[in-house]
């Protein structure tokens, strides 16, 4: 095996000694690309970027995929309802990146996941119809998948009987469906994804610095220079100095359009909010997905580990970006639509966890949210900015090879991205370390089922994980309240993966806070000084990072019990931002 000293596993440790020399770096370098946003298009962009042999910082307003990139629906998928809007390109476009990560750049992170689409239970010559309709839509999706050229990856779709698809989903109603059509779509946890990606890219050079708010644009008269941040752990001021900035702030764009010493056009964009519900696997009797439609959009019940994840709305958003706060009112819509089609509905009492995102959508006038296509754009309002937003999870490496195209045109180089031949961190390797899964949990001494757990978060990282809990047989324990996670996890996320409060931990480096019926308070203090030793918190600190966490959680909880979205965004903003009480501009 790799010695992990000796490969780019160690170049890409985002520790905490990492980020004082990224720190220095943007004190002292001129870069070739600056990009602001932590999200998954920037982590893309900073990739691309540096595969590219360009020097790269990327910033960050809160932490990496604080915003809409750890709140989705954690798909990665080519938009089947795209069809029904003709916007084939994107859908084969997307389609083939989906075939390429779970395939090629994170078969670790993304994996196949079976979704049905139920028929409804109507007399033979309209459900016949109906089947025909959706099948052929269905087929269509699979031959966009199958154009990629590498050999598939995601399995095609069947036609399933009435009973065929009770046995598959028992909690169906009887009179719920008429038959469904199984297709597969694939499943990721898309903070992971966005940490990995981000880690990619410092492994190549890149310098990724969080906590780093966006204050001003830097210019000198002509063009943009670079950016003006605020450390926000410290308060200090910095000036990094670039050649080209890159902007994927997502529902942030206006704010850094503002910056422009003149006005100029940019990239109009709306946020629509997403709200998704877990709740216990055991609440609902089903093997596979369920994709519903509904009067406005479509909805889903996916499988997640032990629970179901449910969602989304899609509704228009106004009020505070940074901490989007769903209402009793969307969940009681979340139940209500899927509570159709069960045969025990599920009651508020069911939910484990509830979050909220926001969609940066490319906005037209007087569309509604959900009629807004789901395309990018990449603009130029000034020499020496690009903003790029719009697009979805899914075709975010297309979006950092759009604008990292423009960046190489305008810095004078000619090497085109070589993103769609290179593995994420953990990739490399990966099929041969999960058929060894069981040598290596005997190696390690730990239950095979930690193993698998551990592969398909980190791939081929894993023994990181499993060296670190081998030290110290405390570490190789399940954390206090979250026995799906080592305490090593914890630790390695301090060491490793740029962790800088306990809510980074809990929330996108683990999924505890929406994973747990107590949304992580249990978990707090156990983690949180197991990062106080990583990080050295003094037990002051160590107690603040657990109350502010704590305050998080019931201002969310006090937020989902208000009626509306206003009432819900005042609640939500009782517990105030560690980071500093500026609104971020921060990631898309």
């Amino acid at each position: 095996m790799r010695d992990p000293e000796t490969s780019r596993f160690a170049a890409g440790r985002l520790s905490p000694a990492r980020r004082k020399t990224d720190l220095d770096r943007l004190r002292s370098e001129t870069f070739d690309v600056l990009v602001i946003g932590g999200g998954v298009t920037g982590a893309g962009a900073a990739v691309d970027a540096a595969a590219r042999g360009l020097s790269v910082a990327l910033v960050e307003a809160r932490d990496l995929a604080a915003g809409t990139s750890s709140r989705s629906t954690k798909l990665i998928h080519g938009g089947l309802r795209y069809l029904e809007q003709a916007e084939f390109p994107l859908v084969h476009e997307a389609l083939a990146e989906r075939e390429l990560l779970a395939g090629r750049l994170a078969p670790h992170l993304v994996r196949p996941v079976p979704i049905l689409l139920p028929l409804p239970a109507k007399a033979w010559p309209v459900r016949a119809g109906l089947r025909a309709y959706y099948g052929a839509g269905v087929a269509l999706y699979d031959a966009f998948a199958g154009l990629v050229g590498q050999g598939r990856v995601v399995p095609k779709h069947r036609h399933l009987s009435r009973a065929a698809t009770r046995r598959l989903f028992p909690s169906l109603r009887p009179d719920a469906t008429g038959g469904a059509i199984r297709f597969y779509d694939g499943q990721v946890d898309d903070a992971r994804l966005v940490v990995t990606l981000a880690r990619t890219a410092a492994s190549l050079g890149a310098a990724v610095v969080t906590s780093t708010r966006v204050t001003d644009l830097r210019d000198d008269g002509e063009q943009i220079t670079g950016a003006r941040v605020r450390e926000l752990e410290s308060g200090e001021e910095i000036d990094v100095r670039a050649r080209v900035v890159v902007a994927a702030t997502g529902v942030w764009s206006d704010d850094l359009t503002k910056m422009l010493p003149r006005a100029r056009p940019g990239l109009r964009v709306r946020a629509s909010k997403g709200v998704h519900l877990m709740v216990s696997r055991s609440a609902i009797s089903g093997e596979v997905g369920l994709l519903l439609r509904t009067p406005s959009s479509v909805l889903f019940a996916l499988p997640w580990g032990g629970h179901w994840l449910i969602g989304t709305t899609d509704t228009d958003w106004e009020l505070d970006r940074a901490h989007p706060a769903a209402s009793a009112h969307d969940i009681g819509y979340l139940l209500n639509q899927l509570n159709q089609v069960l045969d025990r509905p599920l009651t508020e009492a069911d939910i484990e966890g509830v979050y909220a995102g926001l969609r940066p959508l490319l906005a037209g006038e007087d569309e509604a949210t959900s009629a807004l296509s789901r395309e990018h754009a990449v603009v130029a309002p000034m020499p020496g900015l690009l903003l790029v937003a719009g697009g979805k999870l899914t075709t975010y490496r297309v979006m950092a090879a759009d604008v990292v195209d423009i960046a190489a045109q305008q810095l004078g180089v000619a090497r085109r991205s070589s993103t769609a031949r290179l593995p994420l961190l953990g990739a490399d390797g990966y099929a041969a370390m999960w058929w060894d899964r069981a040598a290596l949990a005997a190696r390690f001494g730990v239950p095979v089922g930690v193993v698998e757990h551990l592969l398909e978060r980190y791939g081929t990282l894993t023994p990181e994980v499993l060296a670190i809990a081998a030290a110290d047989k405390e570490l190789a324990a399940p954390l206090t309240g979250a026995p799906e996670y080592l305490a090593a996890e914890i630790v390695y996320a301090a060491r490793t993966e740029a962790v800088v409060h306990l809510e980074d931990a809990l929330t996108r480096r683990t999924r505890i806070s929406i994973e747990t019926p107590h949304r992580g308070e249990a978990t707090a203090r156990h983690a949180a000084q197991l990062l106080g030793a990583e990080l050295g918190w003094s037990e002051a600190q160590v107690e603040r990072e657990i109350a502010h966490y704590l305050t998080r959680v019931a201002a969310e909880r006090e937020s989902q019990r208000m009626p509306d979205d206003q009432t819900a965004d005042a609640a939500r903003l009782g517990a105030p931002d560690l980071r500093g009480p500026d609104q971020p501009v921060g990631e898309g």
